[in-house]
């Protein structure tokens, strides 16, 4: 993935030419190659899979789990429950990126910009960090295509059937794909921060 940056390494300005499908991906794309995935660069299994609170949701070895639900298709699966406890399990980085990868991306690359068929329940699941570091950089990349594939009239096209809100215009979808991954990544990289300052790890 290679950002679009000027000299000063800042996104380039929009101007009277700009295609707003490219200031989209170029936003994300921008923030992910300077901010998100180095501070990403090195995590270990210790951090994929550590839990700071009890009864956590994570990714486990199929059969391993407590949780009311797991679902995927391989050797790993994620944990669930329906409905959703309230107030929710804390979560692992595991289980934010699985989320992130089927949820957020997998499943609307599926939906809207013809890439293979995804749901959480089909999804194999990442048993180590750097596995699902590699499926989430897939399923970013085939977003940010889909993104600048659309051009100016496809932001305004109706999401369709397959999102909640069907009469949304994809520009819609798309601010908040991109609302989606900022959030979770950065939780991400926050647990890496506690992590390390719970442990007296060294990076």
């Amino acid at each position: 993935m290679n950002s679009k940056t000027n000299d000063t390494g800042a996104a380039p300005a929009a101007t009277s030419d700009t295609v707003f499908t490219d200031q989209l991906a170029d936003q994300l794309e921008f923030h992910w190659t300077t901010q998100l995935r180095p501070r990403l660069d090195g995590l270990t299994a210790d951090e994929y899979f550590w839990s700071p609170a009890p009864d956590a949701w994570s990714v486990r070895p199929r059969g391993t789990s407590t949780a009311p639900v797991q679902v995927g298709a391989g050797g790993f699966a994620i944990d669930y429950a329906f409905p959703e406890p309230d107030p929710p399990p804390f979560t692992t980085i595991a289980w934010r990126l699985g989320h992130v990868i089927v949820g957020v991306l997998a499943m609307r690359n599926a939906a809207h910009f013809g890439a293979p068929a995804a749901s959480y329940d089909t999804w194999e699941y990442a048993g180590t960090a750097a596995g699902a570091l590699d499926q989430l950089e897939t399923q970013l990349d085939a977003w940010l295509a889909g993104v600048r594939g659309l051009g100016e009239d496809g932001l305004l096209v109706p999401v369709g059937e397959k999102e909640p809100y069907p009469d949304l215009p994809m520009a819609d979808l798309v601010l908040h794909i991109h609302r989606e991954l900022i959030h979770h990544l950065s939780e991400v990289c926050l647990l890496r921060d506690l992590h390390l300052h719970t442990n007296g790890a060294v990076r």
